[in-house]
């Protein structure tokens, strides 16, 4: 397969805080070798590979090559190539993650060229959309890829964590609720937007102003716990609250 190379991956490596998977279960992984390990760091794989694909885009790389290299990244990850190396007293899981990308990106693409696709690897499953299908629907930014990376990591927590109280409020009776207020559970309502609300749940202004506290305080705990479990340390939460607030309001 032709493929022009990108620029040097090895350089700009981001200095920032950015946390991508929880240290404990990447350790755990490292150092046992049970299907229920590998088990978990496969899905934590599969729930962090598009804003690894979106910084291989951004790098200027070609779909398919871009789709190569994040699946064959994730295969080597998997397959503990790169556990060895983990070590949460030395910071955020993100930098981690995406300093090991770099590496691999400036290491082995070369080497890529003369295999096959994916390297006779069995492929990760993808979401339903393919990688570049969901790239193509990202707004034109002008990125860099360091960035587009940490970007697409703050969206997909939020995602993330949503989808962890959906599924509680599914369980609880309340998903109707829950579906028609997730949409205010970051930022501030609109007071004809809430009337709205109000009508559609038959609730009294004042029940759904709580009904709404309720879930947005519901949200922040979680999201809080998510971040801190990939932390090194619980001193680093509220910088990285504060570096997730201004991505997601950038």
């Amino acid at each position: 397969m032709a493929h022009q190379q990108p620029h040097n991956p090895a350089a700009g490596a981001g200095s920032g805080g950015f946390a991508t998977t929880q240290w404990s279960t990447i350790l755990a992984a490292g150092a046992d070798s049970s299907p229920q390990a590998q088990g978990a760091l496969e899905r934590l794989c599969r729930a962090y590979r598009y804003p690894l694909y979106v910084h291989v885009r951004r790098l200027g790389w070609k779909p398919e090559d871009a789709e190569d290299m994040t699946q064959e990244f994730l295969a080597r990850f998997i397959g503990r190539n790169y556990l060895q190396r983990a070590d949460p007293e030395r910071g955020r899981f993100r930098s981690f993650l995406l300093t090991s990308l770099k590496h691999f990106l400036a290491d082995e693409w070369d080497k890529l060229q003369t295999q096959k696709r994916g390297g006779g690897r069995p492929p990760l499953s993808w979401d339903d959309l393919s990688p570049e299908e969901r790239y193509r629907m990202e707004p034109a930014e002008t990125l860099t890829p360091d960035l587009a990376y940490e970007k697409r990591w703050a969206g997909m927590l939020l995602e993330r964590v949503l989808d962890q109280l959906r599924a509680e409020d599914e369980s609880n009776g309340s998903l109707r609720e829950f579906d028609l207020l997730k949409n205010h559970v970051w930022g501030d309502g609109k007071a004809g937007a809430y009337a709205d609300l109000a009508a559609a749940l038959n609730m009294e202004a004042n029940a759904l102003k709580v009904a709404v506290h309720r879930l947005r305080k519901r949200f922040r705990e979680q999201l809080r716990q998510e971040v801190l479990s990939t932390l090194s340390s619980p001193d680093e939460l509220d910088e990285e609250m504060r570096h997730l607030q201004l991505l997601l309001s950038s």
